[in-house]
Formats: structure tokens, C-alpha cells, sequence
């Protein structure tokens, strides 16, 4: 199973602010730290607001920062909403299936069974366990102050 990069730019963005509890950052502060493309960085940031992940504040002064505890962010929950299918197999979907042998394969239900096994382990995971190992790594950022655990 691969992910998008539009759901690893998603969970990058967390991370950074679950290492920057109490403070706003923008996202060209975001883009300059990951070296990746601002434009992209708006629309995962868009997102992550409407799902109620972070709050945005437009303006001079604007920024966003996390809407809720690292603690209660589930990275199973980030993932379900940032994906936009999960359709592993083109059986996976009764609008597009084509398959002849859909109806006596085997294989649907294995991988089926290996993804909800897949998203089990990432729901057993928060934002906080995640960020939490890649505080070394902010650390060599000079203007991130490390959030203690």
C-alpha cells in the first residue's frame, strides 16, 4: 500500500506543529523547513482546517498551530481523511469493477483483511507518538524551540 503525497505532506505539517504546541507558524515557515512547494502546502493546510485538525488565522499576524492536542490525533483518523481512496484493487469499488472473477476471488478479502489490519496499527499511533521521534531533527532547525515531552 503507498500513500499519497498529498497525505504525507498532511501528516509533515502535524508533526511541525505538534513540535510548536503553543505557537503559530506559517506556511512559509512550513515550506522553507521541508523544502517543499508552498502552493502544495496551501491546500493540504486548507484541508487539515476543514477536518478540524488545525486552526488558521488570516492576516498580518496569521498563522496556524494545532486545534486540538497532539494527544488526540489519531495518524489512522489523518490518513482516512486525507487519502482519497482506499481501493487497493479495482474490485475494491462496485462502480468501476470489471473483474470476471470477482464474485469467486479470494484475493478481495485478503487484502482487504491487510488494510483494515494496516489502518489498525496506524490508529493505535497519535500525533504525539509520531512527533515525538523527530525532535532531533527540529532541533537542527535553529529557529524551533523543542517542545519538552
Amino acid at each position: 500500500m503507498r500513500l499519497t503525497m498529498y497525505t504525507d505532506y498532511s501528516l509533515r505539517v502535524l508533526i511541525y506543529l505538534a513540535n510548536r504546541e503553543d505557537e503559530t507558524v506559517t506556511i512559509t515557515e512550513l515550506a522553507d523547513f521541508y523544502k517543499i512547494s508552498r502552493n502544495h502546502l496551501v491546500k493540504v493546510v486548507h484541508n487539515l482546517g476543514l477536518n478540524g485538525y488545525i486552526l488558521t488565522t488570516r492576516g498580518r499576524h496569521g498563522g496556524i498551530k494545532l486545534a486540538r492536542t497532539a494527544i488526540e490525533i489519531q495518524v489512522g483518523e489523518v490518513v482516512r481523511s486525507t487519502e482519497p481512496d482506499f481501493d487497493l484493487l479495482e474490485c475494491f469499488n462496485p462502480a468501476t469493477d470489471q473483474c470476471v472473477i470477482t464474485r469467486s476471488c479470494s484475493l478481495k478479502s485478503v487484502l482487504f483483511n491487510a488494510q483494515k489490519g494496516f489502518l489498525g496499527v496506524l490508529d493505535n499511533y497519535t500525533l504525539a507518538d509520531i512527533a515525538k521521534g523527530s525532535r532531533k531533527a527540529f532541533a537542527s532547525f535553529k529557529s524551533i524551540p523543542i517542545v519538552p515531552s
